[in-house]
C-alpha cells in the first residue's frame, strides 16, 4: 500500500511539473496572449475635418495603418484652427487642431477640452512670413502704424505673432491697435499685396515660395525670428470624449504621434509621395499641387510631445495683453501627454 501511495504521489508531481513546463513554453512562444492584447475600443469611428489640398496627420496615421481598427469619418473641410476646435467643443467632430492661443482662450472660457498632441509649428523650412513689396516704405515695426496686414483669420497664430513683433519693437498697446488686421484667404494673400489692398501679407509654404519666385516682394520678418523653432498648436479632444473613450483616445493619439514622428524622420520626397497618394485616393476634387512644396512638419518635439514651456509662452502673452489674469491658467492643466506614443516613461519600441 505504501508503495502504491508513493507511486501516485510521484505521478501527480510529474503531472504538475509537466503542466508548469508547458505553460512556460507557451508564454515563451507568445501563445498566451490575453495579458498583452490591446483592450477593446469604446468606439471605432472618429469624426474630423480636413484641409483642402493638404493631408492632416490624422489622415496620414490612418493611411500608415497606425489607427486600425479605428476608422475616420471626414465631415468636411475647415478654414481655420479656431473654427476646427470649435467643432470639437460643440461635439460636431471628435478631434480638431488650432494655435495654442486659440486653445487657451477656449479653455479659459470653460470649454471642456484638452490639448493632446502638438501638430504644427515653424522651423527653418516651414514658417510664416510677413511680406512687403520691394518698393514698400515699411522697414520697421513702427512703420506699420496705420497700415493693413493680411492674415488668414483673426485671433490665431498670425495675429499673435504680429502683435508680439510690435510689442518687442517698442510699440505701445494704443499704437499696436492702429495696425489693422484684415482676414484674407491665404490663396489670395499675394494678390492683395501686389494690388496694394494691404501693405503687408502673411505667406507660407507653396504660396510663399511661388510668390518669391515671381519676385518683387521680401520678408519684413518671420515667426521664427521671434521664437526660433517652435510647435505652435495642438490637436484637442473633449474631456468627456477622453473620459468615455480612454482606449480609443489612446489609440487615436498614439497613432497620430507615430505618424508625426514618421514624417519627421522620413525623407521629404517620400512624405510628399505619400501625401499625393492619399489625396488622389480620397477623391475630393481638390488641387494637390501645394504638396510638392512640403518640406517639414515644423513640429519641434518627437512625435508632438507637449511641454509646459511651449504653452507658457502664450499664457504669458495673454496675461501681458490683459486677456488673462495672472495665474488664471496653469500650463500643465491644459494638456496631457498620457496618450502620446513617445510619452516619458513609456518604452514605445517594446510594443
Amino acid at each position: 500500500m505504501n508503495a502504491l501511495i508513493r507511486i501516485l504521489r510521484v505521478r501527480r508531481f510529474a503531472a504538475r511539473a509537466a503542466a508548469r513546463f508547458m505553460l512556460a513554453g507557451a508564454v515563451a512562444l507568445g501563445s498566451v496572449a490575453p495579458a498583452f492584447a490591446e483592450p477593446p475600443l469604446e468606439k471605432t469611428e472618429i469624426r474630423y475635418q480636413g484641409w483642402a489640398g493638404q493631408v492632416t496627420f490624422t489622415e496620414l496615421a490612418d493611411d500608415l495603418g497606425y489607427l486600425a481598427p479605428l476608422k475616420l469619418k471626414w465631415v468636411g473641410n475647415t478654414i481655420s484652427g479656431p473654427q476646427d476646435i470649435q467643432t470639437v467643443v460643440t461635439g460636431d467632430t471628435d478631434i480638431g487642431g488650432a494655435f495654442y492661443g486659440a486653445i487657451l482662450k477656449l479653455i479659459a472660457a470653460k470649454a471642456p477640452i484638452k490639448a493632446v498632441i502638438g501638430y504644427y509649428g515653424s522651423d527653418a523650412n516651414t514658417y510664416q512670413g510677413y511680406f512687403v513689396k520691394d518698393d514698400s516704405p515699411i522697414k520697421t515695426a513702427r512703420d506699420l502704424i496705420g497700415k493693413k496686414v493680411a492674415v488668414n483669420t483673426l485671433g490665431a497664430h498670425l495675429e499673435f505673432v504680429l502683435r508680439e513683433y510690435l510689442a518687442r519693437n517698442g510699440l505701445s498697446a494704443s499704437e499696436a491697435r492702429q495696425v489693422t488686421l484684415v482676414a484674407i484667404p491665404p490663396v489670395t494673400g499675394e494678390q492683395v499685396l501686389r494690388q496694394d489692398q494691404v501693405e503687408v501679407s502673411t505667406l507660407s509654404g507653396v504660396l510663399r515660395d511661388k510668390a518669391l519666385e515671381r519676385g518683387g516682394i521680401h520678408s519684413l520678418f518671420n515667426d521664427t525670428d521671434l521664437f526660433g523653432q517652435f510647435t505652435g498648436g495642438a490637436y484637442v479632444l473633449r474631456d468627456k470624449f477622453i473620459k468615455d473613450n480612454p482606449n480609443a483616445s489612446r489609440k487615436l493619439v498614439e497613432g497620430i504621434s507615430r505618424a508625426i514622428q514618421w514624417a519627421q524622420t522620413t525623407p521629404p520626397e517620400e512624405v510628399r509621395a505619400r501625401f499625393e497618394k492619399i489625396v488622389a485616393e480620397r477623391k475630393r476634387n481638390e488641387d494637390a499641387s501645394p504638396i510638392k512644396y512640403w518640406k517639414s512638419t515644423g513640429v519641434a518635439s518627437k512625435g508632438g510631445l507637449i511641454s509646459d514651456g511651449e504653452i507658457q509662452i502664450w499664457i504669458d502673452w495673454l496675461v501681458k495683453d490683459g486677456l488673462f489674469k495672472p495665474g488664471q491658467l496653469k500650463a500643465s492643466d491644459t494638456y496631457t501627454n498620457e496618450f502620446n506614443y513617445f510619452r516619458p516613461g513609456k518604452t514605445a519600441e517594446a510594443r
